[in-house]
């Protein structure tokens, strides 16, 4: 149903190693690979996705991008409304929300009281400044979190620890969706890369641990489901179901999980997170 027709990069040498191995045509501009493709998926750095994402979006190209959207909440929000007005598809690519165990898990919350979200990192502090990692990464934790609790949740209060650079060290903040209290959280510096989801429910307790290990308790002991053979970890990690559901909705013209408010609903909790820390 659909041919890889070209790639592109600013820097030559970047994309023609990607070009041999899937053998297609390196595209000498950003231009004439949109006038050679229906839908586009855009890998670059997040200062060039407003650049890149409404030339492709002029040119009458579907776009999936990289989170977040753009680098400020203004421009997210200016390609939003330009792929609503050229009604072309417009999908930010949140992995986590097609990782088969957290859509799994989505579906037992429907009794959950407590759902606490933890991405940590071994040793990231710097070099960029607080703002540029609270949308670089703590980002994915926001929109999962809010995902997973149906998005309509409120942010009741929050702490953000940085150095003397300004540098993020740490971030927790708690969230309520009615009865259901949400908490996020991440720390630069805590000797481990661990991910992990826990839901407390009526009658459950449910651990997912880096997107491949799910360990639920219900009173009878410990149940672990084991992941299927077959899986890859870019299946595991919802990058396969992501680039498949872009890809079917634009053949469909049906609108994608992360189009429009979706796309952006993270990225304004983030921005909020980093304003209200800059009046204090």
């Amino acid at each position: 149903d659909w041919t890889l027709q070209g790639a592109w990069s600013p820097t030559r040498a970047k994309a023609l190693p990607i070009c041999d191995s899937w053998r297609i045509p390196y595209a000498d501009s950003l231009s004439s690979l949109a006038a050679s493709c229906d839908a586009v998926f855009v890998h670059s750095s997040t200062a060039s996705h407003f650049g890149v994402v409404s030339t492709l979006l002029n040119a009458g190209v579907h776009v999936c991008v990289d989170k977040p959207l753009a680098e400020n909440l203004r421009d997210a929000e200016r390609l939003v409304e330009l792929a609503a007005r050229k009604k072309l598809t417009l999908m930010v690519g949140f992995n986590r929300r097609f990782a088969p165990l957290y859509g799994e898990l989505k579906t037992q919350l429907a009794t959950a009281s407590s759902l606490r979200m933890d991405k940590h990192r071994t040793n990231s502090v710097g070099p960029h400044d607080l703002y540029f990692t609270l949308l670089d990464d703590y980002l994915h934790v926001v929109d999962t979190a809010l995902w997973l609790s149906g998005g309509n949740a409120t942010l009741e209060s929050g702490t953000l620890l940085t150095n003397e650079s300004g540098e993020m060290l740490f971030a927790e903040h708690h969230f309520s969706a009615g009865p259901l209290q949400i908490t996020t959280c991440m720390h630069r510096r805590a000797g481990s890369q661990r991910e992990t989801v826990q839901a407390v429910t009526d009658g459950a307790l449910i651990d997912i641990t880096d997107m491949r290990e799910w360990r639920e308790e219900r009173g009878q002991g410990v149940v672990h489901k084991p992941i299927p053979g077959w899986q890859s970890t870019l299946e595991q990690r919802g990058f396969v179901d992501c680039a498949r559901h872009f890809i079917e909705c634009v053949q469909n013209q049906t609108v994608p999980q992360t189009a429009g408010e979706q796309a952006v609903l993270a990225q304004r909790i983030v921005d909020k997170i980093w304003r209200d820390a800059m009046s204090e």
